[in-house]
């Protein structure tokens, strides 16, 4: 019989995996939703968020640049700025010349792939294969007890409150600003946008800026809590594509949802059947796929 104790315990590590994958896939969502593009390269910019933090927490040196430790929260800020920079600079400089082709989508796929391979080569030239680890920063180190039996670390808690956050944050930026208008606006109809006199190719850079900003976010508040390597982003980027298949593409609320269902799928299942925590997200995402094509969300969310 498996102890009740440790099933609770894995459900808010499975919390915890979740509110990671939300930040990477809300961001994926994002660009799709707007943009109608897939891009295979958001684990990359997960995985640079996650070695800028490092950088900057355990002063690494970069090209013979011995960089000084700034700590944790100046590491985080950083690696949106340079996460959100590199994404801005792919989107002008490569993908907005892809738009309207016939083959944009594949263009698109392959591209986005291309940048991941660029992208991983350059962190494995400049940082080598090894793994780096960080301990939180100090105000979140230790615990929350909520029962005699059951408690849960204080910087998980804080990754689950934060994905709440950003959730809430989004939302209300789409829909009582008038940058959330034009966005919706433009995602709706791009070519009635453009009539209407909305820069579109400045609005795509600053939401491809945006969902590359959350991919950073994603990969700093991530390592803390697991080793930063180069291979990073290719395991995110695949499980985050199963939750936004799940929860549907270009839909937040979709995103959330999904994220959590596969954190608590990863987390419980290895515990319920030896080695089920890798399998019951691809299951659930066929079954999803078989029932429900256009995701759990999809039909009902265009944001």
């Amino acid at each position: 019989m498996v102890n009740i104790d440790l099933i609770a315990d894995q459900v808010i590590t499975g919390l915890s995996i979740g509110a990671q994958l939300f930040l990477v896939a809300v961001g994926l969502s994002l660009i799709f939703g707007v943009l109608d593009v897939l891009n295979f390269a958001h684990g990359a910019l997960y995985m640079i968020g996650a070695y800028v933090a490092v950088t900057l927490v355990n002063g690494l040196d970069v090209f013979g640049v011995a960089v000084p430790q700034l700590g944790f929260w100046p590491g985080v800020v950083a690696a949106l700025l340079v996460v959100g920079v590199v994404g801005a600079l792919i989107e002008v400089g490569f993908i907005r010349r892809l738009y309207g082709r016939q083959e944009e989508v594949l263009d698109q796929l392959l591209l986005t792939f291309a940048f991941v391979l660029i992208l991983t080569d350059l962190t494995r030239v400049t940082f080598g294969t090894g793994q780096f680890v960080i301990s939180p920063p100090a105000g979140l180190q230790g615990t929350i007890r909520f029962t005699d039996s059951l408690a849960a670390p204080t910087y998980r808690v804080f990754l689950i409150l934060t994905s709440v956050a950003v959730l809430g944050g989004l939302f209300a930026v789409l829909r009582f600003t008038n940058v959330g208008r034009l966005v919706r606006a433009t995602a709706s109809d791009r070519d009635m946008a453009r009539l209407l006199g909305i820069d579109v190719s400045r609005l795509y850079t600053g939401v491809f800026f945006v969902g590359a900003v959350l991919a950073g976010l994603g990969g700093a508040l991530a390592s803390p809590v697991g080793a930063v390597s180069p291979a990073m982003g290719n395991q995110v980027i695949i499980n985050a594509f199963v939750v936004v298949v799940i929860g549907g593409l270009g839909s937040f609320t979709g995103a959330f949802v999904g994220a959590y269902v596969i954190g608590i799928l990863i987390a419980v299942g290895s515990i319920v059947i030896a080695g089920a925590g890798q399998l019951l997200p691809f299951l659930a995402m066929i079954a999803v796929l078989v029932l429900k094509p256009q995701g759990l969300f999809g039909a009902e969310e265009g944001a």
